[in-house]
């Protein structure tokens, strides 16, 4: 079985949440290019993956409990 990863770092996910975004936008007279849709989709799977860094060290910082 393949490597694991969380949701947040998956281009699938984010490709399919620019495409939903794009299409309501266009709901509202917003235009969003499929080069730009491309582009947006990895942006936000790089901030998706800093927001999780960031969590994961704050998690580890605010720990009660000591690591081995």
């Amino acid at each position: 079985m393949g490597e694991l990863k969380n949701w947040y770092t998956s281009k699938t996910v984010w490709g399919g949440v620019v495409a939903i975004l794009a299409s309501c936008s266009h709901l509202l007279g917003v235009e969003i290019a499929a080069d730009d849709q491309g582009g947006l989709a990895d942006s936000l799977t790089a901030l998706a993956a800093a927001a999780g860094g960031l969590v994961a060290i704050w998690g580890r910082i605010s720990a009660r409990k000591r690591l081995r």
